[in-house]
């Protein structure tokens, strides 16, 4: 995969990768359709559990699928728009924030640990901000095809799942403002709170988040242009780890509002682009729940949280290791005795 990663270096490049991607392994999918018919419950009696462990099956290329060695990828970058005062936090939050994922002390760490998930932190020029993109692009081209190359490192060899994650004061703002040059609507339908602004700073994101996408409408039909001109660094780099998780066959947890947006830029180049993708949970960022509507996903969690830092695909990973337990451990009505309905 890192030779991949070295191989991409410009955007039609990674367009094209994009049109190339591997799709699912249907007999691997049709094998764990067939066990579940035969478990020792009605069909269909765990739910969505059935379905994940399918797609687990299908994304992973084996039968049956297996959580063991999970990876919570957290990617920070920094936003220029962010002097523009559009967060409750100064930027420099950030790279405080990186240290505290070092030192164990945030959130993702003791989700890490209880479910055995490897965590790893790549920063992105903490010292060198994206420009700010009400004034210019966020990114050239080359520093956007750099970040997405980057990403594609944090998907190694041996890992079976990668949850992805990010911390970058102002990327609520990026995701608004991508959000809105892909899908249209206003600049208050994709805005929010972030990490709790209100009242007149929230006007002015709002504000921002219109001014930057009308700044940059020339990009209009180029997803992947449109990421350089309003993304961050860190997203760049999640919609790397994104294409790079695809090419090894490691099924992808989403995080929240920010990530999904990432990602959402290389469902609109090709909308299967995304398909070994689960969208962890929804954020209360108003517009996530919008984005997960337009690019037709339903999150596996909804607990009203908004911290980011890869907390909320890291909780997820239970539920895959719930859906693969039982189907991998349930007996089957043959195996148990049990008597299938007529």
């Amino acid at each position: 995969m890192n030779h991949v990663a070295g191989a991409v270096s410009s955007l039609d490049e990674i367009r094209t990768l994009i049109g190339n991607l591997p799709g699912a392994d249907l007999e691997a999918g049709t094998a764990a359709a067939a066990r579940e018919r035969v478990l020792t419950k009605p069909e269909g009696s765990l739910g969505r559990l059935e379905d994940l462990a399918c797609w687990m099956a299908e994304w992973q290329g084996r039968h049956p699928p297996a959580i063991s060695h999970p990876r919570t990828a957290v990617f920070a970058g920094n936003h220029g728009v962010a002097a523009r005062g559009v967060s409750a936090y100064p930027p420099e939050v950030t790279a405080q924030m990186v240290a505290n994922f070092v030192a164990g002390g945030a959130a993702v760490n003791q989700l890490c640990r209880l479910f055995d998930a490897d965590l790893r932190v790549y920063e992105l020029g903490l010292d060198r901000p994206t420009a700010d993109f009400v004034e210019n692009p966020a990114m050239s081209e080359q520093e956007c095809v750099t970040a997405i190359a980057y990403g594609m490192t944090a998907v190694e060899p041996g890992i079976d799942l990668i949850c992805l994650g990010e911390m970058g004061i102002g990327n609520t703002t990026s995701a608004a403002a991508l959000c809105l040059a892909l899908h249209g609507g206003t600049a208050a339908d994709w805005t929010g709170t972030g990490t709790g602004v209100a009242g007149e700073t929230l006007r002015r994101k709002i504000r921002i988040v219109e001014h930057a996408a009308a700044r940059h409408r020339d990009r209009a039909g180029d997803p992947l242009g449109i990421l350089a001109a309003l993304g961050g660094l860190e997203l760049a780099a999640i919609a790397g780890a994104v294409l790079a998780a695809r090419m090894a066959r490691v099924p992808v947890l989403l995080d929240g509002f920010a990530c999904t947006a990432a990602a959402a830029v290389l469902h609109a180049v090709c909308p299967r682009a995304i398909d070994h993708c689960q969208v962890a949970h929804c954020s209360v960022e108003p517009g996530h729940r919008r984005l997960l509507e337009r690019i037709d996903r339903k999150p596996l969690l909804d607990l009203a949280m908004r911290l980011g830092e890869g907390s909320g695909a890291t909780l997820a990973i239970g539920l895959l290791q719930a859906a693969a337990a039982c189907h991998q451990g349930m007996a089957t009505f043959a195996e148990a005795g049990v008597s299938e309905r007529d």
